[in-house]
């Protein structure tokens, strides 16, 4: 019955009912935007708190030079200056900010309204593979802005802040750079630990195999290397490897992926 129903909708009834999936995905992102505007120190109490010295990567860090006797992990006290420049800038990130914070928030139900609006087309079989690629995908995406909030950008922002080329030039770092290379950063990882979903899409397409990857193992593990470096550009490899690592098993995994895709 459901089926009949579907086939006689028109073009303008899917139309219809994409407008009332949009007005409930901005509805709840409006809302969930507003209640974070409104708690603004909260906000910017967890945004801003990688740039403070007493974090808890650094303390951590801390913890593990006392416990091993390895000074060169210790974080030495630090003290960035975060300054505005513009008239207009900080109320406009506290609104941008916001909206990130609510489309964040409101991305299971995004993600559970549009699945909503495509699955009366889908197959059963093709609705438990969606189920079964969105929940890891949705997973593997926050956990890549985890790792970037506790590890990547607290130890990037701390070589960069603290960078000089000269004594003589003090580093203000404005609010607005701070907030954009932590979102950039953030877009980045999570992105980055989609590879496993990319990889199960390009088995489906027959464009890549689990030889290919092994093949190419080698090169990809140089690739994150210098990835790992240009995201962390600090001088250590303690710190190189808490970024590479990750990634290398996620491209192990992926590897796992499309051997079980070719099985299937």
């Amino acid at each position: 019955m459901q089926e009949e129903q579907e086939k006689e909708m028109t073009f303008w009834d899917h139309l219809d009912e994409l407008r009332k999936v949009f007005f409930h995905i901005a509805l709840a992102v409006i809302l969930l935007a507003v209640i974070a505007f409104v708690n603004k120190n909260l906000l910017f109490d967890i945004i801003l708190a990688p740039q403070q010295p007493d974090f808890i990567l650094y303390r951590f860090f801390n913890r593990l030079a006392q416990e091993f006797a390895m000074p060169s992990l210790a974080v030495e006290d630090f003290h960035v200056e975060l300054i505005n420049i513009q008239l207009t800038s900080q109320f406009m990130i506290h609104m941008t900010t916001s909206l990130y914070a609510g489309i964040l928030l409101a991305s299971p139900y995004i993600i559970y309204q549009l699945f909503g609006f495509i699955s009366p087309a889908l197959h059963e079989a093709e609705r438990k593979t969606c189920i079964k690629i969105l929940i890891p995908a949705f997973l593997l995406f926050f956990i890549g802005i985890l790792l970037n909030y506790y590890l990547i950008f607290p130890l990037s922002f701390r070589f960069l802040a603290t960078y000089q080329v000269s004594e003589l030039v003090v580093n203000k770092i404005s609010l607005s750079s701070y907030i954009s290379s932590f979102t950039m950063l953030s877009l980045l990882l999570g992105a980055a630990f989609e590879i496993p979903v990319i990889a199960y899409f390009l088995a489906k397409l027959k464009l890549i195999s689990a030889a290919l990857l092994k093949k190419y193992r080698k090169h990809a593990i140089v690739g994150i290397l210098i990835l790992a470096a240009i995201i962390t550009p600090t001088s250590d490899v303690f710190t190189l490897l808490l970024v590479s690592i990750p990634l290398a098993l996620l491209y192990e995994l992926s590897i796992v992926v499309v051997k079980r895709v070719k099985d299937k």
